[in-house]
């Protein structure tokens, strides 16, 4: 009887990480060629010179312009962005707290209020400000219409904030509606019975469960917030100028300093992320970098 040779089976597992190598080729194609590679180009432009030779010249010259417009706009761009991010986490956090312990109905018809917004496009909702806060805008005549005079809104610092807390807010909204949702309503029940106050519950267990989605909120603000510049353009015209300005002004022309600038914004931002995390709880989600 003729003895049939049997197959020798693949080890456990090599089925398994093929596959999942396979799956995940499309993923890691896309994030080479859409974000290793640009940001290789922005390091490449960014140290050489227009003959394409190694150069830190164009460094020396952020470092050392006699007027310091770099280091003020990078300045005006940081401030800007962190009182943006303190009003939206100060409007964010009362109305996540407030969805979070009302009736699901009430929940997913907030959520989509909060929403809606982001269905529409940016560029859009900034620019439909300024048909509300311009001279002749809806808010002036309103005020007109009750004997008041008009007030100068447009092209102020107040319009930047005001743009800026518009569009980013529903990023601090989400993540600490979703972090609130999910705290364990027996700690709170707890803390009642043994005799703690809505204060105390909301300082020593609400607020500190919530950190996860606190920080998460205040990193997806502050990162586009200090990068921004339609909103400053729109909102603010030349009362602001803000860092993303420069480049997206400038940096067509000399692309060695959009570059160079957008090499040190990134820098400052990742800095900025690894100190926030820092302060964050990694085991619950809102480790980032």
């Amino acid at each position: 009887m003729q003895t049939i040779a049997r197959k020798k089976p693949l080890p456990h597992g090599i089925p398994n990480k093929l596959g999942t190598a396979f799956l995940n080729t499309p993923y890691l194609l896309w994030c080479v060629i859409f974000i290793l590679a640009p940001l290789v180009m922005v390091a490449v432009y960014a140290f050489t010179d227009e003959a394409g030779q190694f150069s830190l010249e164009t460094f020396r010259h952020i470092v050392g312009h006699p007027e310091k417009i770099y280091q003020k706009a990078f300045f005006e761009s940081v401030r800007y962005a962190l009182e943006a991010t303190v009003l939206c986490l100060a409007l964010a956090f009362p109305l996540a707290h407030f969805m979070a312990h009302t009736k699901p109905a009430s929940q997913r018809t907030l959520m989509m209020l909060v929403m809606v917004p982001m269905w529409m496009n940016f560029l859009i909702c900034t620019y439909s400000w300024r048909s509300i806060l311009e001279t002749n805008g809806i808010i002036n005549n309103a005020l007109v219409w009750i004997g008041l005079p008009r007030v100068k809104m447009l092209n102020t610092p107040g319009a930047v904030i005001l743009g800026m807390v518009y569009n980013y807010l529903p990023f601090m909204i989400l993540p600490i509606y979703t972090v609130m949702s999910r705290l364990n309503t027996s700690l709170v029940e707890a803390a009642q019975d043994l005799g703690a106050n809505r204060l105390s519950v909301l300082g020593k267990i609400t607020v500190p469960l919530s950190m996860p989605g606190v920080v998460s909120g205040i990193i997806m603000v502050f990162v586009p917030s200090v990068s921004t510049f339609y909103i400053s353009q729109k909102l603010g015209g030349r009362s602001v100028q803000f860092i993303g300005d420069i480049i997206e002004e400038r940096g067509l022309i000399e692309r060695n300093l959009g570059a160079a600038l957008s090499l040190v914004l990134m820098a400052f931002i990742l800095v900025s992320l690894l100190a926030l995390n820092r302060f964050s709880d990694r085991d619950k989600g809102a480790f980032v970098a």
